[in-house]
C-alpha cells in the first residue's frame, strides 16, 4: 500500500507579520493530532541552504544586486527541495515552510526591479513545485517592521530597506493572493496570536481532509 500523499503548506507575509510564530503553532497543533510534521524555513532548511541564508540575510542592504539575490535564493531553494521537502512529501508527511518561492517573487522580483519574469522562469526550470496551501499573514506594515526591528538579531538586511519596502511588499503579497487564489488564504494578522492561530487551523483543516490527512 503506497503512503498517502504529503501536504505542502507555506506561510508568507511581510517582515514581523507573525508568520514564523504561526508556523510553529500550527506544527505543534498538527503533531498533537498525530500528524507527522516537518517544520522548515527559507532561506534555509538544509545544511547548504542555511549557509546561503547567512549570505543573503546579513550585511549591508546593498551587498547584493537583485539579480544575484535571485540566483542565491534559487540555489538555496533547490538544495532545500532536494534534501528536505521532497523526501518528506514522498514519505507522506506534512511540510510546513516559513516562506517559499512567493517571497522571492516579491522581495527580488518586485521590490528591487521588475524581475518577476526572471524569478518565475528560474522557478519553472529549477524548482517546479508550488505549495498545496499558502497562508498569507496580512499586517499593517509599520507594525510589522517595528516588530521585526525589535528582534535585534543579525538577519536584518531586508528590514533595513525601511517601511516603504514593507508597504510595497504588503500590496504585492495581496496581489499575489489574487493571482493564485486557488492556493492562497489571507489571514488578518492584526489580532491576538490565538485568534490568528484559530483562523490558520481552520484554513488548514480542509486541506488536510482533501489530502487524506484528516481524521
Amino acid at each position: 500500500m503506497s503512503p498517502r500523499p504529503g501536504l505542502f503548506l507555506t506561510f508568507e507575509g511581510i517582515d514581523g507579520s507573525g508568520k514564523s510564530t504561526q508556523a510553529r503553532l500550527l506544527a505543534d497543533a498538527l503533531r498533537a493530532q498525530g500528524q507527522d510534521v516537518i517544520l522548515t524555513r527559507e532561506p534555509g532548511g538544509s545544511p547548504g541552504a542555511e549557509e546561503i541564508r547567512r549570505l543573503v540575510l546579513e550585511g549591508d542592504p546593498d551587498r547584493w544586486s537583485a539579480e544575484t539575490e535571485i540566483l542565491l535564493f534559487t540555489a538555496a531553494r533547490r538544495d532545500h527541495l532536494e534534501r528536505t521537502i521532497e523526501p518528506a512529501l514522498a514519505a507522506g508527511k506534512v511540510v510546513i515552510c516559513d516562506r517559499f518561492a512567493d517571497s522571492t517573487r516579491m522581495y527580488q522580483g518586485l521590490s528591487r526591479g521588475n524581475l518577476r519574469r526572471v524569478v518565475d522562469q528560474l522557478h519553472v526550470l529549477m524548482i517546479g513545485r508550488e505549495p498545496d496551501l499558502t497562508l498569507l499573514i496580512d499586517m499593517e506594515p509599520s507594525t510589522g517592521l517595528n516588530r521585526a526591528k525589535g528582534r535585534q538579531g543579525t538577519e536584518e538586511r531586508f528590514e533595513d530597506f525601511g517601511v516603504e519596502l514593507q508597504h510595497k511588499m504588503r500590496a504585492g503579497f495581496l496581489s499575489l493572493a489574487q493571482e493564485f487564489a486557488d492556493r492562497f488564504r489571507v489571514i488578518d494578522g492584526d489580532r491576538g496570536i490565538q485568534d490568528v492561530s484559530a483562523d490558520v487551523t481552520a484554513a488548514v483543516a480542509d486541506a488536510l481532509i482533501h489530502n487524506g490527512h484528516g481524521a
